[in-house]
């Protein structure tokens, strides 16, 4: 654990990770109501604790609870903002992988209260986090991004009696959010990630294409969201490092967009005020390492070169490699390696053993430390 870098650390990863049986059964058997939530509430402690210490084993300085507590890394959070409910929705995600396609018809939501978060979300899951971390380890907490929020139904889930206009629902969105940042900072946080699709999913022409047929103003959505989380940020306190996660989805070992970060890269790198940015970049659909031009001094690129989609395990030489195309573009000392998402983004998990997660984990530590020392 010698990594004294500070977050995001030289060598990091997402935040989820795959859920063990064990948990899994004791969720089922909470859903058939053979077991109580205290019950639950204490497999999941154990589960936890487990998965905590795997991380200081194999040397991680970031230490998550694999969002062992979630069934979805968003939904579960957004569903706990006030004025939001849970909806049945007949929109279809298509998510892709190397075999096919698998059809995802997640829950929706509407927007029909004013919205606020009173109490940190998770904030009790972090409390826990923080009793279970070791010397040498810092708990992250990983949320998502206001633009999860309105990038699945736009301005067709606010009810306008609400909120009549956008602008009024971003001001009241941002300024839940700044109640849940500055709340979970006064609890101790000192490590914020902020997950986010919305961002990548925009550099897919096929998704602009999507959002412009609802009416939207695909070209500058990306704008607005950055806006947006800059002003839930607006404010937060000395000492919590903040980061945003990237990528084109993870369900499954499936995603959903393609493409570069060339679209967004010069507004997004350049306006968004956040310590450091976690980037898929795993495999060709990809993109280059070109838009990392535009990052500023003084911000951390976490480079997502390990795929969690895949079990197969990356040559470090092939990482490296990698690590000094991508320093053509911004130095070296700002840069940094982690698995390039979350292992298990939703409950069900990606097709990898826990060994092979563990290996994959311990590819990304010692690459580093090669690396950086």
């Amino acid at each position: 654990m010698s990594d004294r870098s500070g977050p995001p650390f030289r060598a990091d990863h997402v935040g989820s990770l795959l859920r063990p049986r064990s948990l899994l059964d004791a969720r089922a058997r909470h859903a058939a109501g053979e077991i109580d939530a205290a019950e639950l509430r204490g497999i999941e402690d154990d589960a936890i604790a487990d998965v905590v210490r795997m991380q200081a084993d194999v040397g991680l300085s970031t230490a998550t609870d694999g969002e062992f507590r979630r069934a979805s890394w968003h939904m579960d959070f957004i569903y706990a903002i006030n004025g939001i409910r849970k909806v049945e929705q007949n929109i279809e995600v298509h998510f892709r992988n190397a075999d096919g396609t698998i059809d995802f018809t997640p829950a929706g939501l509407r927007v029909e209260g004013p919205l606020s978060i009173d109490e940190p979300i998770f904030g009790p899951d972090l409390a826990f986090l923080q009793s279970q971390v070791q010397p040498g380890q810092t708990a992250k907490l990983t949320i998502p991004s206001p633009s999860m929020v309105h990038y699945r139904g736009g301005a067709a889930a606010i009810d306008l009696d609400v909120y009549p206009d956008e602008d009024a629902f971003w001001d009241a969105l941002s300024a839940a959010y700044r109640q849940q940042v500055q709340a979970v900072a006064a609890q101790g946080c000192s490590y914020l990630q902020l997950d986010d699709t919305s961002l990548a999913y925009l550099n897919d022409p096929a998704q602009r294409a999507e959002l412009a047929g609802q009416g939207r103003d695909a070209e500058h959505q990306h704008e607005r969201y950055i806006r947006q989380i800059n002003a839930a940020l607006a404010g937060r306190p000395e000492g919590l490092t903040v980061t945003t996660h990237m990528c084109r989805g993870n369900f499954r070992s499936s995603w959903v967009a393609e493409g570069g970060y060339d679209f967004v890269a010069e507004a997004l790198f350049g306006g968004l005020e956040v310590d450091g940015f976690f980037l898929e970049y795993d495999d060709a659909r990809s993109g280059g390492f070109e838009p990392l031009r535009f990052v500023p001094p003084g911000k951390r690129v976490v480079l997502g070169l390990v795929t969690s989609k895949r079990p197969e395990l990356e040559r470090k030489d092939d990482l490296k490699r990698r690590i000094d195309e991508a320093a053509r573009h911004v130095p070296l000392e700002q840069l940094a390696l982690s698995p390039q998402c979350g292992f298990s983004s939703t409950v069900e998990g990606n097709a990898l053993t826990r060994d092979e997660q563990v290996a994959k984990l311990a590819l990304v530590v010692e690459t580093a430390a090669e690396v950086w020392g």
